[in-house]
């Protein structure tokens, strides 16, 4: 699985992406986003507040409890404001 960081995300995580292969007790952005968190203190850091993360599932925007299906790609973002 192909994961995204983007803006302060990926500051705190240290690389725009990764790709990873998480355990089968991953099922939805949610659990994907603790398990993330659970790797090391910089992504402890970057979703030490998981309300305020977003993401998207193959880019369409998803809420934390959307099931995963076998996504290929995984974006993680903060909250994004109009100008």
């Amino acid at each position: 699985m192909r994961i995204l960081y983007f803006a302060w995300l990926r500051e705190r995580v240290g690389v725009a992406e990764e790709s990873l292969d998480p355990p089968d007790t991953v099922v939805s952005v949610a659990d994907l986003a603790r398990w993330l968190a659970g790797r090391d203190e910089a992504h402890a850091a970057a979703f030490a507040d998981p309300k305020v993360v977003r993401a998207a599932l193959d880019r369409r925007h998803v809420k934390p409890d959307t099931p995963l299906d076998g996504a290929r790609e995984v974006a993680f973002f903060p909250p994004m404001t109009g100008g």
